[in-house]
């Protein structure tokens, strides 16, 4: 198989602090060269650094998630501003909106995303998007901020919101759920859809596909989201694998394999 780009992994995450090499060396053995590795909060960025620089492939973006919204403070965007300069990430996020879980305000979701939005756009680094339950506020925000480019990971949307993003420059990351018989929704989306708009994910240690179904999600999990994407597109797998990895390479500007 060409080689994979894992476009959404929380290697970083505290499931992974017992086996993290072993975790990345799987990952490679199963042709996934490369990881971007989100971050949640500002508390979170320096492991997320220090995680990153353990092996070669894995890169970072700094940002602040909509459902660790009680973790963050308005000075946390200004302190990302400086993170920027400093480390130069291959993008911004994770950030988004989540109108899913009780008790996120929304109001205080927009300003910390259009924030981060408004980073991105003076950095000209492309924003990974959590969008639950928000794909249209989502895109009404890229609207309203202008010159951006970037992820909605995890899509959960219909073929019209796939469109408009789109037309906005944003790329559709998929993953797990894709898997799974009741989402004929995203499979009919998957057929249909530009493959060059597409980027596969993980989300681990989230998100875990049919054949792992309530156990620990692993970056390895990538070529079983490949081999799906290929059967419903009917074609190989080894297509799937260089277009998709194309897209992440030109999206994060990651170096070529």
């Amino acid at each position: 198989m060409n080689m994979l780009i894992d476009s959404h992994c929380h290697l970083d995450a505290s499931e992974f602090d017992h086996d993290r090499t072993a975790v990345i060396e799987r990952a490679r053995a199963a042709g996934v060269h490369a990881q971007v590795v989100p971050a949640v909060t500002a508390a979170s960025w320096a492991k997320l650094r220090d995680v990153c620089q353990q092996a070669p492939g894995l890169y970072p973006a700094y940002g602040l998630h909509p459902m660790f919204l009680a973790d963050h403070r308005p000075e946390h965007v200004g302190q990302l501003r400086e993170w920027i300069e400093r480390e130069r990430p291959c993008a911004i996020g994770e950030c988004g909106l989540d109108f899913f879980v009780e008790g996120l305000v929304a109001e205080a979701q927009q300003d910390y995303f259009i924030g981060q939005l408004k980073l991105a756009r003076d950095f000209d680094l492309p924003v990974i998007v959590h969008a639950r339950r928000a794909v249209d506020a989502v895109i009404a925000a890229i609207r309203r901020v202008g010159g951006l480019r970037g992820v909605v990971h995890s899509f959960p949307g219909s073929p019209e919101q796939a469109a408009q993003l789109d037309k906005l420059g944003f790329l559709l990351g998929l993953g797990g759920p894709l898997t799974y018989d009741r989402a004929q929704r995203l499979q009919r989306l998957v057929r249909e859809m530009p493959l060059e708009q597409l980027l596969l994910e993980t989300d681990a240690p989230d998100q875990p596909d049919a054949g792992i179904r309530g156990q620990r999600n692993e970056p390895a999990r990538l070529s079983v989201i490949a081999r799906h994407v290929a059967a419903l597109r009917g074609t190989d797998v080894e297509t799937v694998a260089r277009v998709t990895s194309g897209n992440a390479r030109r999206l994060f500007a990651l170096p070529a394999a």
